[in-house]
């Protein structure tokens, strides 16, 4: 699935001075802050939905699953709303409670006018446990409902990768690239699939493209670098791997593994001569 940042609804036009902070809070990266004050909105009105969801929200951004089933559950029940449901499910999920996240999905995916995202989290749920049958199943059947939901083509294309049918894959997000040209995530994905085909250059056509719409994904980079070696273009290659482990030390594995199974590739005996060439710097 598409990993965009997670919306919230607007404030009530209440003047919850408090609440509009915690709204904020949020949708400025500051979870522990929109926690805090989410909190104490709860605290003088518990059936506070909008505050509960923030809670929830912001508890989910701190990798604090379990925490944030409880508030969620409470939003839920007040409010009916399928994308507190959904988000819910994905807390359930995330604590281990599997189960009870499909179960809560498919009463979501039930609902009509259907509520695409909850087909998008019960997909790829389904997908990260080795369901891909299920999991496509429940994409396309999303699909059929809105056939111009290209976040669910994108799903629906991640478990043909996963299922290595390539493609199908690929016919999926050339549709979604067709239907939305500066998409990030299907320039890569696209990319992928080339690449595992052996269309290098196509692959690295489209590495860059997406560079030139987030320069500053370095895993990209770590991948336009290794279709630069399997293309012979070993300087270039190089050049490119060492400019994405810069500052990004945790990519030196993914690099070190592209410059040994490229042609002619290069093998290091010591950590410190993969640092040395790599240029990584030590935190």
């Amino acid at each position: 699935m598409s990993k965009r940042p997670p919306s919230t609804p607007e404030p009530p036009n209440s003047g919850n001075q408090a609440l509009e902070k915690a709204i904020l809070a949020f949708r400025m990266q500051r979870p522990d802050e929109a926690e805090r004050l989410a909190s104490d909105v709860l605290k003088s009105n518990r059936g506070n939905v909008v505050a509960a969801q923030v809670l929830g929200r912001a508890l989910l951004m701190q990798n604090r699953p379990a925490e944030a089933i409880d508030p969620l559950q409470r939003a839920a029940r007040r409010s009916n709303d399928p994308e507190i449901e959904t988000l819910l499910a994905g807390a359930l999920a995330a604590a281990g409670r599997g189960a009870e996240a499909f179960d809560q999905l498919r009463l979501t995916t039930a609902r009509r006018p259907p509520f695409l995202p909850a087909f998008g989290e019960l997909g790829g749920q389904l997908g990260k446990i080795g369901r891909f049958d299920e999991g496509i199943a429940v994409l396309e059947s999303g699909l059929a409902l809105a056939p111009d939901a290209v976040d669910l083509r994108m799903g629906l294309g991640y478990l043909h990768v996963k299922r290595n049918d390539r493609a199908k894959a690929r016919a999926l997000f050339l549709q979604v690239r067709a239907a939305a040209p500066a998409r990030h995530d299907a320039l890569v994905a696209l990319a992928q699939v080339m690449a595992l085909d052996g269309e290098y250059a196509a692959a690295a056509d489209l590495y860059r493209h997406a560079l030139g719409l987030q320069p500053g994904d370095v895993v990209t980079r770590v991948n336009l670098g290794k279709c630069q070696l399997e293309m012979g273009e070993r300087d270039a290659g190089e050049a490119t791997l060492r400019a994405a482990t810069r500052g990004a030390a945790q990519l030196a594995g993914p690099a070190i593994i592209a410059l040994a199974a490229a042609p002619h590739g290069r093998f290091f005996l010591r950590p410190s001569a993969v640092a040395k060439f790599l240029r990584v710097e030590k935190n």
